[in-house]
Order: C-alpha cells, then structure tokens, then sequence
C-alpha cells in the first residue's frame, strides 16, 4: 500500500512540473491574443507577427527564438524575464531590437497604446 502511495505521489508531482514548465513556454500568439494580433510572415526561416499593446495591457509567460523586435510606435514597457526581476525600457518609435531566446512576461506601463513588429528567426533544419 506504502508503494502505491509513492508511485501515486511521484505521478502527480511529475504531471504539475511537467504542467508547470509548459506555462512558461507557450507561443505569444496563442497566450496573448489580445496583444499578438496578426501573424505577418512564415516559412521556414522566421515568423513575423505584429502586437499591440494598449496601456495597462499585459503579455502572460511566453517564449521566442532568437528574435528582434521593431517598434512602430514609441512606448514604456516592462519585461520580466523567467529568474529575473522585471526591468523597464522606454522604447522610441523606429527603434530596432534584437534578443537571444528567452521565456519572458511584458506589461504596457506608459499611457500609449505600443504597437511592434516582431521577427522571431527559426532554427536551421537538420539536413
């Protein structure tokens, strides 16, 4: 009976972490329809989405590739980064941003609507 307990106990903390590390990991589009809006471009080589994000609005946990972000519009935004504490950026329109992979959360802190094309660059395919 001991074992059972055990086995049960084991199966149910492994489904809460493997549940619990999928939240981190989602793609933008399907976490934040409400600021993802529109899938611009994809191939094989990179996707292009545009976002808008209203004053006040938040991005839940999502993650990109490699990516680089171009903002159409200027704006304050805080970015919370999976293990790190949030820092916050005013970003002008026609700036140019490029990050490495990361899980992330971000949040419209400014009083503009922010509106950005991101670019996320897919990994080469295995020959």
């Amino acid at each position: 009976m001991k074992a059972i307990k055990m086995i049960s106990m084991s199966l149910l903390i492994g489904l809460f972490l493997l549940l619990s590390s999928s939240v981190y990991a989602q793609d933008p589009m399907k976490a934040g329809p409400k600021v993802y809006k529109k899938i611009l471009l994809d191939n094989d080589k990179v996707r292009v989405m545009s976002a808008e994000f209203v004053p006040g609005a938040t991005m839940p946990w999502h993650s990109h590739p490699h990516h680089t972000v171009y903002a159409l519009t200027g704006g304050k935004i805080q970015i919370t980064e999976k293990g790190m504490p949030a820092t916050e950026s005013n970003i002008k329109a026609g700036d140019v941003l490029y990050f490495p992979p990361v899980t992330h959360m971000a949040k419209n802190t400014g009083t503009t609507t922010f509106k950005i094309v991101v670019t996320e660059i897919k990994p080469a395919k295995k020959k």
